[in-house]
């Protein structure tokens, strides 16, 4: 189990588009489930990018990255070729040297995929855990960018990216 940490105060959610792709389908003609993985990831790292974090760069300066300790997915709906979907996220919470977020995967204003990932800070060369470097835990819990939050609209969700 990961060390007490805290929720952030009102943790603003953020979106971001994906649209699917033949090659994230199966042959029965829907996402093939661990792609949504991937786009996961996508929205994680551009949500890191509008809180002004720079993955490599911390990388290089710290030697601290991040990686996926744990992922529980729950798949309610299947998506399908050329759906546009609105991947969010928002952060559950925050701990010396983890983040826990929460994620969905939206079609419209139907539930497709809820998530709860864990990532860890390690240090880049000895993969052991690391305190989150104080300047990104600072931009962690000031989150996006206002111009990078998404909002919910008649209970779609909408990002204002």
């Amino acid at each position: 189990m990961i060390e007490p940490s805290r929720q952030p105060d009102a943790a603003p959610d953020f979106a971001w588009p994906v649209r699917v792709y033949y090659e994230d389908t199966d042959a029965g003609g829907v996402v093939y489930y661990a792609n949504y993985l991937k786009f996961f990831e996508r929205a994680r790292t551009e949500w890191l990018r509008a809180c002004g974090i720079d993955q490599s760069r911390i990388a290089d300066e710290t030697g601290a990255i991040f990686i996926v300790r744990h992922a529980a997915l729950d798949y309610r709906a299947p998506a399908r070729l050329d759906d546009a979907l609105q991947i969010v996220c928002r952060i559950a919470r925050i701990g010396r040297a983890s983040v826990e977020f929460e994620q969905q995967a939206w079609r419209g204003n139907t539930l497709l995929v809820a998530a709860d990932i864990r990532i860890g800070c390690v240090d880049r060369s000895a993969f052991k855990p690391t305190a989150i470097p104080p300047p990104v835990f600072a931009a962690l819990e000031r989150g996006p960018a206002a111009s990078d939050r998404a909002s919910r609209v008649n209970g779609a969700c909408v990002s204002a990216v």
